[in-house]
């Protein structure tokens, strides 16, 4: 047998692994073993480690690579409805399925390849050795996040499992790999830092990320989708939500194709807050904040990314610190059409005097318009407010109002600029591609002038 070069980086084991046979161990119910590369202690002491229940009745699990299949059919002896993926068949897998007459379900999929394959959210999902074989790490760590309902096991090559903490302080790090350098083989992209591990799975939206351990090649990540309970006794109050809204459009609508960023305001008698404090949750499942600012006087402001996997529809926001209750809540829309059928423009007012089809110029004139039919997640981003021919920045929009035997009806104000000159204009309002009728307005000079 031609030896093995050694490899730039981590150990190539490639040879030991084909004279071996099989990369797990298994002992089947007579007793008979199967002596793989990872020993059956090997295999016990990491599922040992994973923050999740024995008992594993009535939950769903996903194991992605599963290789020759150790831990899908542990999760399956321990109660668990298993679903098994690797992007090849692998023998070994279906001889082990057979002789333990399991019910896993084994899929051959390319990883990429899940989000189109409708098998849904899972309580539980084994990610093991997999992140450094995908040419877009970050990007696989969010879809994991998105199938993934409570925990996420997290295993990968990482370059400093000895010395990280030397450098915990420090930029984290990616390794990337063009060729071979990564054990020899060609399927290894990159090789992750410690903390560069940690902070990706953070950043691919997971609420907590606790290291399991970091040893030889190897670290094991815990990613949980929700934060740790509410404190049974508070310290101290739960901060009071003012605003959220979508940071790059202002409106309350939000895309999980995109890369969107939810912007909080909340009161809190607080010198000082940190973002690792904060705790938002939406539709139950909880994101760490990016930053957070003060806004004046017990106002802070916070940025978060939008969680993934959330399903299409209206969803709960809330906040809160780590020693606090959750704050009141507030609702977003998550890839949701805006559905509009007829635009009824009920009536045109100055935002301050609320002189009906009159509007003061100057500094902080708004005007005011009542729309009838408006969706219900129509916002300031997918509805305009047009003076004429020149669009009108919309910096309110209220909830609707009832109004007997007739829809509801929303108030919509936008500002009107400091530059626009008296006389004679219309104004109409559109949203998703549906207009009203216009009304008249007349913009006139302050007294005085």
């Amino acid at each position: 047998m031609t030896p093995t070069r050694e490899a730039k980086r981590g150990k190539d084991f490639s040879q030991e692994l084909a004279a071996q046979g099989w990369y797990h161990s298994f002992e089947l119910p007579d007793g008979t073993r199967f002596e793989g590369h990872n020993t059956l202690e090997i295999l016990r002491t990491r599922w040992d480690r994973f923050p999740i229940p024995a008992d594993l009745s009535g939950r769903r699990v996903l194991d992605i690579g599963a290789w020759d299949g150790w831990f899908s059919f542990e999760a399956e002896r321990r109660g668990a409805a298993v679903t098994a993926i690797d992007c090849v068949e692998i023998p070994n897998f279906r001889f082990i399925h057979e002789k333990l007459g399991s019910k896993v379900d084994y899929r051959i999929l390319d990883f990429f390849d899940l989000p189109a394959a409708g098998l849904g959210r899972f309580d539980f999902v084994f990610f093991l050795g997999v992140l450094y074989h995908l040419k877009h790490p970050l990007l696989a760590l969010e879809m994991v996040a998105a199938m993934t309902g409570d925990t996420a096991i997290v295993e990968s090559f990482v370059t400093d499992a000895q010395t990280w903490q030397e450098s915990v302080d420090k930029i984290p790090t990616l390794e990337f790999y063009e060729t071979d350098e990564l054990g020899n083989q060609l399927d290894n992209w990159f090789g992750p830092s410690v903390t560069a591990l940690l902070a990706m799975c953070r950043a691919a939206g997971f609420a907590r990320v606790e290291l399991m351990y970091a040893r030889g090649f190897t670290a094991g990540v815990a990613c949980f989708r929700k934060w740790e309970p509410e404190p049974a006794e508070p310290r101290e109050a739960a901060p009071e939500l003012t605003g959220v809204m979508n940071n790059r459009q202002f409106g309350i609508n939000f895309s999980s194709r995109k890369e969107e960023y939810i912007a909080c305001w909340f009161r809190a008698h607080r010198a000082a807050v940190a973002r690792e404090d904060l705790r938002l949750e939406v539709g139950g499942f909880g994101v760490p904040a990016l930053c957070v600012y003060s806004q004046g006087e017990h106002l802070w402001q916070a940025n978060f990314r939008l969680p993934p996997g959330l399903d299409p529809g209206w969803h709960m926001l809330r906040l809160r610190f780590a020693q606090s209750r959750f704050s009141n809540q507030w609702r977003i829309a998550v890839d949701l059409d805006v559905r509009v059928e007829r635009l009824t423009l009920l009536s045109v007012l100055d935002g301050r005097s609320r002189t009906p089809n009159e509007v003061r110029t100057g500094e902080g004139s708004v005007v005011t318009c009542w729309v009838e039919g408006l969706a219900e997640n129509s916002d300031r981003a997918n509805t305009a407010v047009w003076l004429d021919g020149r669009r009108l920045r919309i910096e309110y929009m209220g909830e609707p109002v009832a109004q007997a035997g007739r829809p509801a009806a929303r108030q919509v104000n936008a500002v009107l600029p400091a530059d626009a000159a008296p006389g004679e204009y219309r104004v109409r309002v559109e949203c998703a591609g549906i207009a009203t009728e216009s009304l008249p307005v007349r913009l006139v000079a302050p007294t005085g002038r």
